[in-house]
């Protein structure tokens, strides 16, 4: 194979292109909730086309996306029917990461949540589309604490949550904030660590002695110590002291080296704990159960919101709150397709983050939407809300994907659904143009705009040359406008050099499927899990 060669997995149907109808988002100002400035945005719909209709204004934009797809294990849940044939999975899961890496923002990350059935294959197919050499990390997440006693073969006490950047070489993750235990290794103290310039002694607090030698090999790092005991150390073969001779004098007199309570150890460096708290922790790819919570503290958590109908898959607060620590900052945007009981908004919402959920199923209304108006409302006391002190805050504006531009008659001929107005028909064909829509407050044919000098109209008006030659005379030189029309007089053709007219539905045929709603896949009803057995 020659070294230019790409290695990438290939199944059926992974050429097949799907060509997604760009739909405009319809806000439910009934079932919007709180504060009616927010960005938050819950959103109900099949979540491809819901990603496309996020794809104008969200590309690069998104700081974090968080995911917790199907893992098509061969069981299937009550919210989410979970068992395809495998190459179906993967055609579902290509076209949506495909379309993360274009909302991902430059220095963003994507965490996917997986298991071993899955896992080796997504993180192929990930490598693909994000660049292997994006990739940060699998982190094992032990979602239970105790073993499952039928299981058939080994029981499976993990999952796996793949990690990539869309720029690994910018993106850092944050660090872990400092525990009690972590700090409790601190309970050296001496007498004084030091002499202020008057002469006075000071302390500088609790230290842990740090190993003083390194791998690396320096030759101005390689000298002989004489302990206060007399005995003469030297590094351990292979390693080297961390400072030069004449730094480690420095040290010495600044009482930033201990030699142990006899003063015959090799030295070590005195970490204090006052000049490390605020640096934080460096994250490991394990997480147990004890720090971030297991699939048992999910279920609880969820049953708080619908105890007569939980959501059967949820994840922990806490293992959303690790993630969202190391991948985002106050005020930073998350998204999440898979939405599920709606842990990702809810947790994002008390981290003080901006959010998007995307959710197909009815329990988007019955799981999702309740769950976030009690977080709104501080009422949701679980989870990690102590942790953080959540009171309440925030809300969210909900919204239904519009129905499709084009719909066939009885002819079987594409027409303009019924359902458009005159606004969302405008909003719609915008959209599709690749202009922004933006209504001017005065101008009527100002509806949208690519550029600032280049403006969309549309109108279901007939376009006549009388109204062509009223808004020329009301443009300013550079401007150029497209007006997008049900009909207009031939003469209208080319009247203007900076004016265009389209006809529509013809201008909208061959872009996209029109009239489907669904890209789930058919999807298998195949045995509903069991509790874990204990």
């Amino acid at each position: 194979m020659s070294k230019k060669q790409k290695l990438e997995l290939t199944w059926i149907g992974k050429d097949q292109e799907i060509y997604l109808e760009p739909r405009i988002l319809l806000e439910d100002h009934e079932r919007s909730y709180g504060d009616q400035k927010t960005d938050n945005m819950l959103i109900h719909g099949d979540n491809l086309l819901a990603l496309k209709a996020l794809e104008q204004d969200f590309s690069g934009k998104i700081k974090c996306i968080y995911i917790d797809p199907p893992y098509n294990t061969g069981n299937a849940f009550e919210h989410y029917d979970d068992g395809i044939e495998h190459s179906l999975w993967l055609s579902l899961m290509k076209p949506r990461l495909e379309l993360f890496r274009k909302l991902l923002a430059n220095d963003g990350s994507i965490w996917i949540s997986i298991d071993d059935d899955e896992c080796h294959y997504l993180k192929v197919l990930c490598d693909e589309v994000f660049g292997r050499g994006n990739f940060v990390s699998s982190v094992i997440w032990m979602k239970k604490s105790s073993p499952q006693n039928d299981a058939k073969w080994i029981s499976d006490t993990h999952d796996h949550i793949l990690v990539y950047a869309k720029n690994k070489e910018t993106w850092r993750p944050n660090k872990l904030p400092r525990t009690q235990e972590q700090n409790s290794i601190y309970k050296h103290s001496d007498m004084f660590d030091g002499i202020n310039n008057d002469g006075s002694y000071y302390g500088r607090g609790p230290w842990f002695p740090g190993d003083m030698t390194v791998k690396t090999i320096s030759d101005n790092a390689l000298y002989e110590i004489t302990t206060p005991s007399g005995r003469m150390v030297k590094p351990a073969d292979g390693r080297c002291w961390v400072y030069t001779k004449t730094k480690f004098e420095q040290l010495i007199a600044d009482h930033r080296i201990t030699f142990g309570k006899d003063g015959n150890n090799k030295p070590c460096i005195k970490r204090f704990i006052t000049e490390i708290e605020d640096r934080g922790i460096v994250p490991k790819s394990v997480w147990l159960y004890q720090e971030v919570g297991e699939n048992r503290n999910a279920r609880q958590e969820v049953k708080a919101f619908n105890i007569e109908n939980p959501f059967a898959t949820p994840k922990p607060e806490r293992l959303i709150e690790r993630i969202l620590t190391l991948a985002t900052s106050l005020n930073d945007l998350v998204l999440d397709s898979f939405l599920g009981s709606g842990t990702t908004s809810a947790v994002a919402n008390k981290m003080g983050r901006r959010w998007i959920g995307i959710e197909l199923g009815e329990h988007c209304y019955t799981h999702c939407l309740p769950r976030l108006q009690k977080v709104c409302e501080g009422t949701d006391q679980g989870g990690i809300s102590k942790a953080v002190n959540w009171q309440g805050g925030g809300g969210f504006k909900f919204y239904e994907l519009a129905p499709s531009l084009l719909k066939k008659d009885k002819y079987d001929n594409l027409i303009i659904d019924e359902r458009y107005n005159a606004d969302m028909l405008a909003a719609a064909v915008a959209k599709h143009e690749g202009f922004k829509y933006c209504p001017h407050v005065e101008i009527y044919w100002k509806q949208g705009k690519a550029t600032e000098n280049a403006f969309i109209f549309t109108t279901s008006q007939m376009v006549t040359v009388a109204m062509l030659d009223r808004i020329y005379e009301e443009m300013h030189e550079g401007e150029s406008l497209l007006i997008c029309a049900k009909s207009y007089q031939s003469e209208c053709t080319n009247t203007y050099p900076n004016i265009t007219i389209k006809k529509i539905p013809n201008i909208l045929l061959g872009r996209c499927e029109f009239d489907k709603n669904d890209y789930s896949l058919n999807i298998i009803n195949m045995p509903i899990e069991e509790e874990d057995s204990e």
